[in-house]
């Protein structure tokens, strides 16, 4: 396993579809890009710019109900790739110490690691086969990437978050 950071949310163009950029923090930097949906990008994003709703959204929301079932998260794991799709798990953790784990999408795991600075973790697997290994790892500029997301943001209507 390898503790990653996440570096944010941008639009991988031509396709203009949202993806989050993790990176490995020890060992040779690799960059792990997931693609996720318009919602959890947003999502994310908000978190990342401390952004509070004026109504809990979702994530906020399961984030308010595992504190209130006295949990917490504890780290979030992207284990493996299935058939090209990414698979996380979040970690919880209750009041006497016993750990659930949950399967979940990295996607989401993020979201929520993000609202409560929860760990992110990569299995080794998954780095040797989606991880990228930038030519100089000082070319990811966070506030590129940003910028990216919020010209993204700009452009998108609501139509694009109906399932």
């Amino acid at each position: 396993m390898q503790r990653m950071e996440l570096l944010g949310v941008r639009v991988e163009l031509p396709a203009n579809t949202p993806m989050m950029l993790l990176k490995e923090l020890e060992g040779s930097g690799r960059l792990l890009p997931i693609l996720i949906g318009n919602p959890e990008a947003a999502s994310i994003h908000a978190a990342l710019q401390g952004i509070q709703p004026p109504r809990p959204l979702t994530h906020d929301l399961l984030v308010t109900v595992v504190e209130a079932l006295d949990h917490r998260l504890s780290a979030v794991t992207i284990t493996e790739m299935r058939d090209h799709i990414f698979i996380a798990e979040v970690s919880l953790v209750d009041g006497d110490g016993v750990t659930t784990t949950l399967s979940c999408r990295p996607s989401d795991a993020c979201a929520l690691a993000v609202r409560t600075g929860a760990e992110i973790f990569a299995s080794d697997e998954v780095l040797d086969v989606a991880g990228r290994i930038e030519p100089d790892n000082d070319t990811v500029d966070e506030d590129e990437i940003l910028d990216e997301f919020q010209d993204f943001l700009k452009n998108v209507s609501p139509e694009d978050f109906q399932a």
